[in-house]
């Protein structure tokens, strides 16, 4: 590419030399970029910037907040990022960063996305979404809200990633039974457990009428522990058990706090 515009957020950062860094950036046209350019660029931001290079490797320059008139057409599309649709709230949100507590959800977010996307892989939906999360970090969360945001866009990305989770057959293509316990595998699915003794209480057992549920409900604030016991064994398994840096930073937030 030669000195092409892009619209994206910034999703990790790297010291380059004195004055520059190396960043990733989750872009609208060409999906992740990897790129150096003039140190400064804002986190949760929508960026607009150019981009030039042939190589893995981009040269960014102009790095600058997007102007409201090139994302606001997205960003008023979800009605669970804006409860008003209005050009005045979408003004004031795309004017104002994320705070608090919200900044780890939205580190979080960051953090599986770069490490987990291809480089140069085009995900115009998903990065909407995105999108529209960051919006939703931008407002007022229960507890509650905040996890189910957080759930949503990890469903976005496992269907992005090609890991659909089916929930009505286990690994034998067996209809799920009310009460019968399974153990969910990544890499395999909901496996039956035969004997009881097998049982102990862990992250990735569930019982037969809590994964139909899940399946009937769909994702809620009602069986959202589920979910969200699920979506780690996941994440967790495409990070190849890895340990997450905006977990880590959450769980000694949360520390200091008690």
């Amino acid at each position: 590419m030669r000195n092409e515009a892009l619209i994206g957020y910034l999703l990790h950062q790297r010291p380059y030399q004195e004055k520059r860094a190396l960043y990733y950036l989750f872009s609208q046209q060409h999906g992740v970029i990897h790129g150096v350019g003039k140190k400064g660029a804002p986190l949760f931001m929508p960026l607009q910037l150019f981009a030039s290079g042939k190589r893995d490797l981009k040269t960014f320059t102009q790095i600058n907040i997007a102007p409201l008139s090139s994302i606001q057409d997205s960003v008023a599309q979800n009605s669970l990022a804006l409860k008003d649709s209005n050009v005045n709230l979408a003004q004031t949100l795309h004017h104002e960063n994320i705070s608090g507590q919200h900044q780890y959800a939205a580190l979080y977010l960051n953090e599986i996305l770069w490490r987990l996307l291809p480089t140069e892989d085009p995900m115009p939906i998903l990065w909407q979404h995105y999108q529209n999360s960051l919006q939703q970090l931008k407002q007022p969360l229960t507890a509650d809200e905040l996890r189910l945001c957080l759930r949503q866009f990890e469903a976005y990305l496992f269907n992005e990633l090609g890991f659909a989770l089916t929930l009505k057959h286990d690994s034998l293509d067996q209809a799920i039974e009310l009460d019968t316990w399974y153990r969910f595998l990544p890499d395999v699915g909901l496996v039956p457990i035969i004997h009881n003794d097998d049982i102990a209480v862990t992250q990735n057992i569930f019982k037969g009428n809590e994964i139909l549920s899940m399946a009937e409900q769909g994702l809620s604030t009602s069986n959202l522990n589920a979910w969200s016991r699920l979506h780690r064994q996941l994440i967790d398994h495409l990070l190849d058990y890895q340990p997450l840096q905006s977990r880590l930073l959450w769980q000694q937030q949360q520390r200091y706090q008690s």
